[in-house]
């Protein structure tokens, strides 16, 4: 089914998205039809939320699958997710009739060829940044675009695209298509580019340390001479990487701000000594806080202006995400999967609780998470935790076709003897409503989802037994 919105006296175009479901897929399509595209899509899975957000557009396809029968000479652009394949009928078809076909990250950057990119990149961090700016560019009334890969309050889609003078864009090192093997962030062309940290990830397309590395050099190297490149100098790899660059962009580094934590609550401390209270905590977030400062300070925002956007900036969705909390429990959600993340996240929760037990659980959902050459990177990245949990479906490791892990493997990979290990996500679920929660910090954190387990409803559990052993 084919929709069409007018927006003015436009050329209306006729955009097809392959794998449409995907969340920078979907979003981009909302945000096309929502700017006056005539919008279509296929895909042979399609999740919530996409579904739902599809489906209230208007724009969800009638039938699951590929119909190559969609594809016709009259569309003016593919755009091709990284789910679909080299052998999707769609995609072969649209390669008969000559059509153009992008990645979205292609196609974001031919929508704002003429804006300032600003593109934010690293192996962690680079979703909080990229939300603190648009919500304290939104807070000053600043018109500008954006792509960031997760829900973040107070707008309606993860991508907008008008015309807008600046564009903010996460910049995911990943692959940009099937037919395109160039990481996404290497196509959006900074004018300020930001990188956040650097730890190896996406082992399945980057098969050594180096060649992960190198992607980021790229990046940094590709900035233009009038260019600004923000990097935290408190990674060493990050600082190496660019003080060793060629680029001769302005190289403006960040650490973490001065602050103080008071009664659960960090509060930053400016040059006029006043204290910011802010909803969020942890050095990994101070440090985004500060990348995201410099960033909105060369948009022309103030201070005073950050100062006072950012105090209510509660996080992007899934990113340190508060599900319950009392006097005496707090229950955390995460999207930590990766080494680095998982040690952020644990360390930030125990600084931020000194005086709770903390229970960290991480779920291996990655192709890199459950890759044994991997898991010895996940060595001390939870001994922050008092009680550390590591949860792992086996069908998920034969789907993605790696050798089977067993308990030991993770003991070892770890650091931890202690270290719990669950396989089915129901007696991961009765496991930890056992624990009697009072003075206790629960955090769970994964890239994918438990099984369905529903962490919402967990916390929501666990704050009952809470009162019930008052």
């Amino acid at each position: 089914m084919y929709l069409r919105a007018v927006m003015g006296n436009s050329k209306t175009q006729r955009i097809h998205f392959i794998a449409i479901g995907g969340a920078a897929m979907h979003n981009t399509a909302l945000a096309l039809f929502q700017n006056g595209a005539i919008v279509s899509g296929s895909d042979d899975e399609i999740a919530e939320p996409s579904r739902s957000r599809l489906k209230l557009a208007g724009l969800l396809p009638e039938k699951e699958g590929w119909f190559p029968e969609k594809i016709t000479e009259d569309i003016d652009a593919i755009v091709l997710g990284m789910h679909a394949r080299l052998d999707n009928p769609e995609l072969i078809r649209a390669n008969e009739l000559g059509l153009k076909i992008y990645s979205y990250p292609e196609y974001l950057y031919e929508h704002s060829k003429d804006k300032l990119r600003v593109v934010i990149g690293g192996s962690h961090g680079k979703t909080t940044i990229t939300s603190m700016i648009l919500y304290v560019l939104k807070k000053c009334g600043v018109n500008f675009d954006y792509m960031v890969g997760a829900k973040l309050d107070g707008f309606d889609t993860m991508v907008r695209l008008s015309d807008a003078p600046v564009i903010i864009l996460e910049g995911d090192e990943y692959l940009a298509s099937p037919i395109d093997p160039r990481p996404k962030f290497h196509l959006y062309k900074a004018d300020i580019g930001l990188i956040s940290g650097i730890a190896w990830d996406h082992m399945n397309v980057f098969p050594t340390y180096e060649s992960y590395v190198e992607q980021f050099r790229i990046f940094a190297n590709a900035l233009p001479s009038n260019g600004n490149l923000i990097y935290c100098s408190e990674d060493p790899e990050v600082k190496k990487l660019v003080e060793s660059s060629t680029t001769s962009a302005y190289k403006i580094p960040y650490s973490i701000p001065a602050h103080t934590i008071e009664n659960g609550i960090s509060y930053l401390e400016t040059s006029s000594h006043e204290k910011i209270p802010l909803k969020v905590f942890g050095d990994h977030n101070l440090m985004n806080l500060e990348g995201a400062r410099i960033v909105c300070s060369l948009l022309g925002i103030s201070y005073e202006q950050f100062y006072n956007g950012i105090q209510e900036f509660q996080g992007a969705s899934k990113r340190l995400e508060l599900l319950a909390m009392n006097e005496l429990v707090a229950v955390y959600k995460d999207f930590a999967h990766s080494p680095s993340k998982l040690k952020a996240t644990t360390d930030a929760v125990r600084l931020q609780f000194p005086d709770k037990q903390l229970i960290a659980c991480m779920e291996l959902h990655t192709f890199s998470s459950l890759n044994e050459k991997f898991l010895d990177q996940y060595r001390d990245s939870m001994n922050s935790a008092d009680i550390a949990i590591v949860y792992f479906n086996p069908k998920t490791i034969e789907h993605k076709k790696l050798e089977p892990l067993t308990e030991e493997q993770l003991v070892n990979a770890f650091g931890r003897n202690d270290l719990l290990v669950f396989k089915d996500s129901f007696k991961l679920h009765q496991y930890l409503l056992t624990k009697d929660p009072r003075y206790k910090v629960f955090l769970m954190m994964s890239s994918g989802n438990f099984d369905g387990l529903s962490l919402e409803d967990l916390a929501r559990e666990i704050a009952v037994n809470t009162l019930a052993n008052t």
